[in-house]
C-alpha cells in the first residue's frame, strides 16, 4: 500500500525533513550561524532616551536633542559632613577637589559648584550638605560606560578626604549600577534555568538524549533569534531586557514544542507503528498543533505594537522572532533528528525516574480528577469558575506605578546615596526639567518670566530649591525644579500637575517670544508613559482577542470553541492579576519573595502579562483541543473524545507546564521587583491554566455543551477545512538523503 501524502503544512514539512534529514540538519545549523553572523555585522540599535519617552516629556527631549543637548545624563555628587558646614575651609576644599576631579574627565560638561556665583541653591538649609552637578555627554548606553571613570574620580576624592561623605548619583551612574545588578541576576537565572529544565525532562522521559534534545533545540533557536533581533533593532530599538524576555519565553515555548512533538512520536511507537509511520503521525498532528500554537503566541505578542511605546515594539519584535524560530526548528530539524535517532532517543535511560515513556497509558492522577468532573460537569464548572473569580477579585483594586529606583533593592549603595540627597535636598535626585524654547532666551520679558516662575513655584510648597536655570543656547533653556515627594508618589505627581497646569501657564507659556514649554524628567516621563499605556490598552485587548478568535475559528471551524477559549483564558489571566495584587501591591509576599512593596504593580507589567499569558495559554488549549477534535473526526462521540483527549494529553501538559513554571519561578527570584512580578505572574498563571482551567473547567464545559462545541453558523461554512489529520497508517517513504 502506497503511503498517503500528508495534506497539512506541518506534515509536509516533517515528511520532507525525514526524507532529507542531512539537508534539514545542516540547513538549520547554517541558518543559526548565518543569523548570528549577519546580526553581528549589521549591529544593534539600542533604545535612546528619546525613544523611550512619550507625551510631553518626549517633546522636551526632542527640543534638547535639536539643540545638541539631548544626549546627556544629569549627575550629582553629594559632599556632606555633619561636623562642618560649607563655611568651613576644609569643607570648601573638599568641594573644590570634587569639582576638579569631575571636570578633568573627558565626557563631563557644565560643572556647577555651590562655590560658584549663585551657587547657594546647591547648599542645604543646615549647610552640612552641598551638591556638585554636571552632565555626562552621550546616549543612554554611552553614558553608562563613560560615567565609570567619573565614579572612580569621585571615589578618589572620598578616599583622600576622610571624614567627608563624597558620593555620586545620577541618570548614568544609577543606570550603570542597575545594569550591573541586572546582569548578575540574569546570568544567575539563565545558568540555573537550563540544568533545571534538563532535570525535569529527565524525570519526564527517563532518558538523557530525549531530555537534552528539546533544550539544545530551544537554545539554538534563541541564538538564531538573537542574531535576527540585532537586524530588526534598526527598525524597533531594544534594550538589554529584550534578550532576557526572549530567553524566558524562548526556552519555555521551545522546550514545550519539542516536548509535544517527541511525546506524540513516542506514543505512536508504543502503539505499534513503525519508526517512519510514528514520525509521520507526529508531524501531521502535533506538528500542526505547534504551528497553530506558535502563530497564536505571535499574534498575541503582536498586540504590543499597539501600546504606543517604542520600548514595547522592540520587546514584541524580539519575542515574536524567538517564538517563530522555535516553531521553525520544531517542524523542520526536529523531525530530521528524530528520524536519524529513531529508538536510540531512549538511550541513557534512568529506570527509577518517573517516566512518561508510555504515552498510551492514562495518567492516574488526572484520571482520578477527570472522572468526577465528567460525571458532574455542572458542579465542576461552577466550582472551578468560582475559584478563579475569587482569585481574580483583588485585581479589581489593581493600581499601577512606575517604580523607578524603588524597583531595585534598597541595599544597593547608590540608592542609599539617593536617599541621603533626598533628605538634604527634597526632590533633588530627580528634579523636573522644564524645557523652554524661545526666539531669544535673553530678553527682559523672558528673564522676568523665569524670575516669576521661581517665585510662584516655591510659593506652592510643592517645588523646592535648588531651582536652577541653564541656558543651552540663545533659544533653549532648562529649568531644574525639584518636586516634593519621592519623585514617584502621589505628592510628586501633584507637584507635576501644578507645574504643568498652573505655574507654567501663569508665567512662561504666555510670555512674548516663548515658542514651547515642555516638562520632562523622571516624574514627568513616568506619568506620560503611564497615560500612554492606559489610553492604548483597549486597542491592545481588541487586537489580541479579535485575532485569536479568528485564528481559532478557522482552525476548529467553530464559533463556540474560540469564544470559550477567550473566556477561559481571561479567567486565568484575571486570577494571575489577582495573585499579583495580593502578593506585590498589598505586600503579602514581601517576606517570602524578599522585596519591599512599591504600593502597586509596575506600569507596563499588566499589559505585558496579558499578551504573553494569552498566547501561552493558547499553547495548551490548542494542543488539547486538537487531540479532542482528532478523536471526534475519527467518529468518537464528543463526550468520549473529551475524556480521551484530556487523559492522553494530561501527562505532557503537566510536564510542559512544570517546565514553564520552574523557568518563570527562577526569574521570579531576581532582585528587581518588576522581574519578580513577571516571573511570579507567569508561573502562577501557567500553573492555574494547566490545572484548574485545562484539567477541570475545559472538560466540564465541553461535556455540558456536547456537540454544540463544534457549532458553526451556515453562513460561515465556506471557511477552509484545516482540521487535524488522523494519524496516518502508512510509513513515511524511505529517506533519500542520510
Amino acid at each position: 500500500m502506497s503511503p498517503s501524502k500528508p495534506s497539512n503544512l506541518a506534515a509536509r514539512m516533517g515528511r520532507w525533513s525525514a526524507q532529507h534529514r542531512k539537508k534539514a540538519i545542516l540547513g538549520w545549523l547554517a541558518f543559526v550561524v548565518i543569523a548570528v553572523i549577519a546580526g553581528m555585522q549589521i549591529g544593534m540599535r539600542m533604545l535612546s532616551t528619546t525613544d523611550s519617552l512619550t507625551g510631553e516629556s518626549a517633546v522636551a527631549q526632542r527640543i534638547l536633542s535639536d539643540a545638541g543637548y539631548g544626549d546627556t545624563a544629569d549627575e550629582t555628587v553629594l559632599v556632606e559632613r555633619s561636623a562642618q558646614t560649607i563655611r568651613d575651609p576644609q569643607f570648601r576644599d573638599t568641594v573644590r577637589a570634587t569639582v576638579h576631579a569631575v571636570s578633568g574627565q573627558h565626557w563631563v560638561s557644565d560643572v556647577r559648584s555651590p562655590l560658584d556665583r549663585g551657587g547657594a541653591m546647591l547648599v542645604s538649609r543646615d549647610g552640612h550638605s552641598a551638591l556638585v552637578q554636571f552632565n555626562v555627554r552621550g546616549d543612554m548606553m554611552q553614558t553608562m560606560d563613560r560615567v565609570a571613570p567619573v565614579l572612580r574620580a569621585v571615589a578618589g576624592v572620598q578616599t583622600s578626604h576622610q571624614g567627608f561623605r563624597v558620593e555620586e548619583f545620577g541618570t548614568a551612574s544609577f543606570g550603570k549600577a542597575a545594569n550591573d545588578s541586572a546582569g548578575k541576576d540574569f546570568s544567575h537565572a539563565e545558568i540555573l534555568a537550563i540544568p533545571v529544565t534538563v532535570l525535569i525532562l529527565l524525570l519526564a522521559f527517563g532518558a538523557f538524549l530525549a531530555a537534552i534534545l528539546p533544550v539544545v533545540l530551544a537554545l539554538t533557536a534563541f541564538f538564531a533569534a538573537t542574531g535576527l533581533v540585532f537586524i530588526t533593532s534598526n527598525l524597533f530599538p531594544i534594550d538589554h531586557s529584550t534578550f532576557s524576555v526572549m530567553l524566558l519565553i524562548g526556552l519555555a515555548v521551545g522546550v514545550d514544542y519539542s516536548l509535544f512533538y517527541i511525546r506524540r512520536e513516542r506514543e505512536e511507537r508504543v502503539a505499534g507503528r513503525s519508526a517512519d509511520a510514528a514520525l509521520q503521525a507526529a508531524a501531521a498532528t502535533s506538528g500542526r498543533s505547534v504551528l497553530i500554537s506558535g502563530l497564536t503566541v505571535i499574534v498575541a505578542v503582536a498586540g504590543l505594537f499597539f501600546t504606543g511605546t517604542v520600548e514595547f515594539r522592540g520587546i514584541a519584535a524580539g519575542t515574536m522572532i524567538v517564538v517563530a524560530t522555535s516553531v521553525l526548528g520544531s517542524v523542520t530539524v526536529l523531525p530530521a533528528l528524530l528520524s536519524k535517532l529513531g529508538d536510540r532517543i531512549e538511550k541513557g535511560r534512568l529506570p527509577l525516574a518517573l517516566r512518561l515513556r508510555r504515552p498510551g497509558r492514562e495518567n492516574r492522577f488526572w484520571n482520578a480528577v477527570l472522572t468526577p468532573v465528567l460525571h458532574r460537569p455542572a458542579v465542576a464548572a461552577i466550582g472551578a469558575t468560582a475559584v478563579l473569580i475569587a482569585l481574580a477579585l483583588p485585581a479589581l483594586q489593581l493600581h499601577t506605578v512606575q517604580p523607578g529606583t524603588a524597583d531595585y533593592p534598597k541595599s544597593m549603595p547608590i540608592l542609599q546615596t539617593e536617599a541621603r540627597i533626598q533628605t538634604a535636598f527634597p526632590g533633588g535626585p530627580m528634579p523636573a526639567q522644564v524645557v523652554v524654547k524661545a526666539d531669544n532666551i535673553d530678553t527682559p520679558a523672558i528673564r522676568d518670566a523665569l524670575a516669576r516662575f521661581r517665585t510662584q513655584a516655591l510659593a506652592t510648597g510643592l517645588i523646592h530649591d535648588p531651582i536652577s536655570v541653564h541656558v543651552i543656547d540663545r533659544r533653549v533653556a532648562i529649568i531644574s525644579a525639584p518636586l516634593a515627594g519621592t519623585g514617584k508618589d502621589t505628592r510628586s505627581n501633584q507637584a507635576l500637575q501644578t507645574l504643568r497646569s498652573n505655574i507654567i501657564p501663569a508665567t512662561l507659556a504666555e510670555t512674548a517670544g516663548v515658542q514651547t514649554v515642555a516638562v520632562g524628567g523622571e516624574t514627568a516621563s513616568s506619568k506620560d508613559y503611564n497615560d500612554t499605556l492606559r489610553s492604548h490598552t483597549p486597542l491592545v485587548f481588541m487586537f489580541v482577542l479579535g485575532l485569536a478568535f479568528l485564528l481559532l475559528l478557522v482552525t476548529f471551524r467553530s464559533i463556540v470553541i474560540p469564544l470559550k477559549a477567550i473566556i477561559l483564558n481571561l479567567l486565568s489571566v484575571g486570577a494571575a492579576y489577582g495573585f499579583l495584587v495580593a502578593a506585590f501591591q498589598r505586600g503579602w509576599g514581601e517576606h517570602i519573595l524578599g522585596f519591599k512593596s512599591t504600593g502597586g504593580i509596575t506600569t507596563w507589567i499588566p499589559l505585558f502579562l496579558f499578551v504573553v499569558l494569552f498566547g501561552l495559554s493558547m499553547d495548551y488549549h490548542v494542543f488539547v483541543l486538537s487531540r479532542i477534535r482528532e478523536a471526534v473526526d475519527r467518529g468518537m462521540k464528543t463526550e468520549d473524545a473529551v475524556a480521551h483527549g484530556i487523559r492522553t494529553t494530561a501527562g505532557i501538559v503537566t510536564t510542559a507546564a512544570l517546565v514553564m513554571v520552574v523557568v518563570f519561578s527562577i526569574f521570579g527570584s531576581l532582585s528587581t521587583v518588576s522581574m519578580k512580578e513577571i516571573g511570579v505572574g507567569l508561573a502562577v498563571a501557567v500553573l492555574i491554566d494547566a490545572t484548574i482551567v485545562r484539567g477541570i473547567l475545559l472538560p466540564a464545559t465541553m461535556k455540558l455543551l456536547g456537540d454544540w462545541n463544534w457549532w458553526l453558523p451556515r453562513r460561515l461554512r465556506w471557511l477552509p477545512h484545516i482540521n487535524p489529520e488522523a494519524a496516518p497508517a502508512a510509513d513515511i517513504a524511505p529517506a533519500t538523503s542520510r
